[in-house]
């Protein structure tokens, strides 16, 4: 296959199916290696199988117009933490998941471009385990579970969902007893084999009615493990958009189809489908827009739940020196110490 070179689109010919190379930088689609996609004055789109950019070049101006810069925290487990310029501002909380071979860096523009617009919400982005995929011949990446093929038959399989799925409920939850949030006001959310893992997540929380998410979102996903999934009782009304581009290759439109049909089936009643015409195995502004619109509906601002903070006497060191950062006042509080 020859090289194809271009103002937008560059593909490279490859002779493996579905191995990922460098996860933040490309994919193959089929038998074409597709590097990387940019489109002039509108938006740049980097894809690993799970990695995506896709905000307008005016992004950073929306943020500065705000007037309120989001917090951007990284941990040494790889979570990225999103949160309000002040802390005791938030009164909600996405949490998003990256796609296959990603990580979560592969979406801090996203939700730093959202912060912008919901500056109550704060966005937790964790990062998968390294394992091997066997999709991709394998090769340890960044995978929440192991993927054999997209077909519904190897698509059942789906080992380690269960440790990703705790990981993620343990997220939920512990945002819930430190801060007092409210499950009623959390989304979970992501991107590919990361959406995937958020539907099977979010519809079935233990704790029913009253570990109800504000909504599910899923960009490019589908139902992993469709035999297991069984919906939690009083979480059938929980509100599901899944986007999804009807020119993919790698997750077909037709498999989003296929997913809300088995998810309705076992009894979902709120389950709502946007399909992009042209669009490959990533996002767009389109979309990204509509994914604020789904955000800002199931969680408009809330003063009656802002969120619990610690009495700062019962803090480390560590964690007042935390609070004091988030809160912009780091360069007038040096020299604190643990008392002895």
């Amino acid at each position: 296959m020859p090289l194809i070179t271009g103002h937008t689109l560059h593909l490279v010919s490859f002779a493996t199916t579905c191995l990922l190379l460098r996860p933040t930088t490309s994919i193959v689609v089929g038998l074409i290696l597709l590097t990387s996609i940019s489109v002039p004055h509108t938006f740049t789109t980097t894809i690993g199988i799970g990695h995506v950019h896709a905000l307008s070049p005016s992004s950073s101006r929306i943020i500065s117009a705000v007037g309120n810069m989001p917090t951007t925290e990284r941990s040494g487990d790889g979570t990225v933490t999103v949160s309000p310029t002040n802390e005791a501002d938030q009164s909600a909380l996405v949490v998003i998941c990256h796609g296959l071979g990603d990580s979560a860096e592969g979406f801090v523009d996203v939700a730093e471009h959202l912060s912008a617009a919901l500056p109550h919400v704060k966005f937790i982005l964790p990062t998968a385990p390294t394992q091997p995929v066997t999709m991709n011949m394998g090769m340890p990446m960044p995978s929440w579970y192991d993927i054999v093929g997209l077909d519904e038959r190897s698509n059942e399989s789906c080992k380690g969902i269960d440790g990703s799925v705790s990981k993620i409920r343990s997220i939920l939850q512990s945002e819930h007893e430190t801060t007092g949030l409210p499950y009623s006001r959390m989304v979970l959310a992501g991107f590919s084999q990361g959406g995937a893992l958020s539907l099977f997540t979010g519809m079935q929380l233990e704790g029913g009615s009253e570990q109800k998410l504000a909504g599910v979102l899923l960009m490019s996903g589908y139902l992993p493990a469709a035999k297991q999934f069984k919906i939690t009782p009083g979480l059938e009304d929980t509100p599901i958009l899944h986007c999804h581009g009807e020119s993919d290759p790698m997750v077909q439109f037709a498999m989003a189809k296929k997913s809300r049909e088995h998810v309705t089936e076992r009894g979902a009643t709120e389950y709502e489908i946007k399909g992009y015409p042209g669009l490959v195995h990533s996002v767009s502004p389109e979309e990204i827009a509509d994914v604020l619109a789904f955000l800002t509906r199931v969680l408009p601002p809330d003063e009656s739940c802002r969120i619990t903070l610690k009495d700062p006497s019962d803090m480390s060191v560590k964690e007042l020196k935390a609070a004091i950062r988030k809160a912009g006042l780091g360069s007038k509080a040096v020299g604190l110490m643990e008392k002895s």
